[in-house]
């Protein structure tokens, strides 16, 4: 196992971890609530070394183009301010995380954390180089997010056990992770993350 040690260039961004995501919520992704505990793992080795850690929302009005009276694909989610939005109760978010709203007017939709949000200049700002993506949905926003990451020049990691998709089509999910492969992002196991090599005395 190769260990993917964390530095000062290195922060953790965490996809739409809302209520209206996981299981019973308006647009739950099935399994969704399994990358709870893995995310938090991830957050404590984050936060213990103090890396900056960001998570985005869907924060959308409630005419937003992407539901369905609008003609858009999905069914009102994550309207901004309602239970649904907010993030899920057992997501250990610090109080210093640094929330990314995204989608949040009527007629522009966004799947990526790094459309029309300035997600990109503050990780700059903070000499972030490499980012590791977890969260909801695999074949959506996560897919979307590693997509801009890469195009914005950060490296990026992606840790599937800490994300699960909403496979539309059967497989949606599996092919998104392969597209992302394909396009400069590298899996990791949790395990991998952190690890701190022994030193021989």
């Amino acid at each position: 196992m190769s260990a993917i040690h964390l530095d000062k260039q290195d922060a953790l961004l965490i996809i739409d971890m809302q209520v209206d995501f996981l299981p019973g919520g308006a647009l739950g992704v099935a399994g969704g609530h399994e990358v709870v505990a893995p995310i938090n793992h991830l957050i404590e080795l984050y936060q213990a070394q103090g890396l900056p850690i960001f998570a985005s929302r869907d924060w959308h009005p409630q005419d937003h183009c992407s539901f369905a009276a609008q003609g858009g694909p999905w069914p009102p989610h994550c309207v901004a301010g309602t239970p649904g939005a907010a993030f899920a109760a057992e997501l250990a978010l610090p109080d210093d995380a640094i929330v990314i709203s995204k989608a949040d007017t009527a007629a522009v939709d966004a799947y990526s954390a790094f459309g029309g949000t300035d997600l990109a200049a503050q990780l700059r700002a903070r000499g972030v180089e490499r980012v590791t993506v977890v969260g909801l949905a695999t074949d959506y926003c996560v897919l979307n997010t590693v997509t801009d990451a890469l195009e914005e020049g950060f490296d990026t990691l992606l840790v599937p056990e800490a994300m699960r998709a909403v496979d539309v089509n059967p497989g949606d999910g599996r092919r998104a992770l392969d597209r992302m492969v394909a396009r400069g992002a590298v899996p990791v196991r949790l395990g991998e993350i952190g690890m701190v090599a022994l030193s021989v005395a």
